[in-house]
Parts: C-alpha cells; sequence; structure tokens
C-alpha cells in the first residue's frame, strides 16, 4: 500500500515565510508523521519537498492488515497536520493542512542510480497514490477503489467505521 500527501496551499505559505521557517514547518510536521509512520509500521520512502511518501507491506512483511495499517496512518498524519503550527513564532498563521492518498497494489522497490544511490519505489500503484493525493481534498484522505475493497475486507468484524464516498 503506497501513501502520498503533501501541504496544502505550500506555494502561498513558502511565500510569506523565511526559508528556514518552511524548513522548520517541514521538519514539525515530517517528524510527527515519522513517528506515526513507526507507531503503524510504515516505512517512510522520501519526502520531496511538500510530500511525503510512504508504502507498508514492502519492507515488513504485513499481508494481513496492509491496508488497514496504512489508513490508521493516514489519519493520524492528517491530525499531526492539524497540529503543526504554520509558524512557529506566530500561532495566527495557523496550522497545516494536508490532502494525502494511497492505493494498494504491485509495486518494485530498488536502488537506482550509481553515484548517489537512492531507493525508490517503481509501478502503476504509486501512479495512482500520487493522483489519490493530486485530486483529493485538503484534511481528507482519499483512496483507490480497491485499497477501499481491501481495507473493508481487512475491517471485516473489527468494528470500526471508513467513510467511502463514491
Amino acid at each position: 500500500t503506497v501513501f502520498f500527501c503533501d501541504v496544502c496551499g505550500f506555494t502561498d505559505i513558502s511565500a510569506t515565510l523565511e526559508t528556514h521557517q518552511v524548513a522548520g514547518m517541514l521538519d514539525r510536521l515530517f517528524s510527527a508523521m515519522d513517528a506515526a509512520a513507526a507507531r503503524h509500521g510504515i516505512y517512510k520512502v522520501e519526502t520531496i519537498g511538500d510530500c511525503y511518501i510512504g508504502v507498508s507491506n514492502l519492507v515488513e512483511a504485513q499481508p494481513d492488515d496492509h491496508a488497514s495499517r496504512m489508513a490508521a496512518f493516514s489519519l493520524d498524519a492528517v491530525a499531526a497536520a492539524r497540529q503543526t503550527l504554520v509558524d512557529h513564532d506566530d500561532e495566527t498563521k495557523g496550522t497545516v493542512q494536508i490532502r494525502a492518498g494511497f492505493d494498494c497494489g504491485p509495486i518494485v522497490g530498488s536502488v537506482v542510480g550509481t553515484r548517489y544511490k537512492k531507493y525508490t519505489i517503481f509501478g502503476n500503484t504509486v501512479n495512482t497514490a500520487s493522483r489519490m493525493e493530486s485530486t483529493g481534498v485538503p484534511g481528507r484522505i482519499q483512496c483507490s477503489k480497491r485499497a477501499a475493497e481491501l481495507l473493508a475486507k481487512e475491517r471485516r468484524g473489527v468494528g470500526e467505521r471508513f467513510e467511502v464516498e463514491e
């Protein structure tokens, strides 16, 4: 299961803050998301600017609950953003909002390059997860139909409820 999120309004935020303030905001946000990733067994693939990419059931075998783990992580990521101040020195600028998305399906992880080697992931699942994020709504999590179906299957009998919009 692949997760993408980015900061809503990042370009506008960046225009109003000093570079070190933007870096501080992203550090606070991504540190909180890293802690959530550790709690849920999510592997952080990378961050690119304001984008955070994570994956479950790749580095660690999680065949029975990887979609559920990602859904729980996604909820924690949105909550972490809502608690992250845009400007640590000026609370009136509010908190961060993210848009998030995920998809389940086959991917390949590989190290690429020779000079600055980098581990990354490839596959249509990665592309779909990115589209789920980019077409999503601020403060919400959008998942693909196959992720929603797998999530419903994993959650059967657990008693938790996730809202699904079609």
